[in-house]
């Protein structure tokens, strides 16, 4: 228990010291590089032979697609088109995170699993944003391709050839994430610093925006994160409801951020700016259950 609980204390601290300090944003680029060294390890454990679509993939694919489009609809005929609108597809349209993966690995779940759920969500969402981005924002362009494109290839086939390349050389090496767990921990807490300075850094580095604005975007990410989690699980049924649940729920914010800040504005850039905390803070509560429950088997 007790382990579970520095644990948690640790991601909570590490959330609270990130935004405290947003000047720490100038060390964002090392997040990349730091997430390529925790894929490395996690990748070199993977059962490749396993990676193969599902159908609670398809599933997501789909969930992740009428989620952000029903959301700007509902926004858009309840508040008209505006800021709230496009936050909400924002929000709603991220596919999964790079990082998912690693927190799924943490949690104990299937990593093959959610690596293909990353590599359809996010290749599949890229080949149809420029054709629904002009329909929300009035505008789209094919670096979307481009940016996702090299996104994916820097932060998974460099770790991937690399882990590869060990496991043919090394064949040790395949027994390295068991051992390394603590250490994956560790850098996944710097990591999650990083990423709340920069989301403390973006939201007060938006003048003239008023707290309600804050406050119902805030508030608007925070369900749109509840209902992925929750249909995430509801789509995987038992075999994999705790799969579906994270790949759903925890999201590509940094690409999203990107997409918002590129073709719409700073304010619906907002919504996956918050969405950080959200889906990072149920990922510290998993993180714990999963902790507590191997430490009442024995684990």
């Amino acid at each position: 228990m007790f382990k579970s609980l520095i644990r948690t204390f640790a991601i909570v601290v590490a959330f609270v010291a990130g935004y405290m300090m947003p000047w720490l944003h100038v060390y964002g680029w090392t997040f990349k590089w730091m997430l390529i060294g925790m894929l490395f390890v996690t990748f070199l454990g993977i059962r490749f032979k396993r990676m193969k679509p599902e159908r609670p993939h398809w599933l997501l694919v789909g969930a992740n697609l009428l989620i952000a489009l029903a959301a700007w609809s509902v926004c858009r005929a309840s508040f008209g088109g505006g800021y709230l609108a496009e936050a909400a597809f924002f929000v709603g349209v991220m596919p999964t995170a790079t990082a998912a993966p690693v927190v799924m690995g943490l949690l104990g779940g299937s990593v093959e699993f959610m690596l293909t759920a990353l590599l359809l969500t996010n290749g599949i969402i890229c080949i149809l944003l420029p054709f629904i981005l002009p329909m929300v924002v009035g505008r789209g362009g094919f670096e979307i391709y481009l940016s996702v494109a090299q996104n994916i290839a820097l932060v998974m086939l460099l770790p991937l050839a690399l882990a590869l390349a060990a496991r043919r050389f090394y064949p040790r090496a395949i027994a390295w994430p068991r051992k390394l767990k603590d250490v994956t921990f560790g850098v996944w807490v710097v990591i999650l610093v990083l990423i709340a300075a920069n989301a403390s850094y973006d939201i007060s580095s938006r003048d003239g925006i008023s707290e309600r604005v804050l406050e119902q975007i805030g508030a608007l990410s925070l369900l749109i994160c509840a209902l992925n989690f929750g249909l995430g699980h509801l789509l995987g049924g038992k075999a994999r409801s705790a799969e579906c649940s994270q790949a759903l729920g925890q999201k590509n914010t940094t690409l999203s951020i990107y997409l918002a800040l590129t073709y719409s504005n700073p304010i619906a850039a907002l919504g996956p700016t918050f969405y950080v905390l959200w889906h990072n803070l149920w990922n510290a509560w998993q993180l714990y259950r999963a902790s507590e429950h191997r430490r009442r088997n024995g684990n």
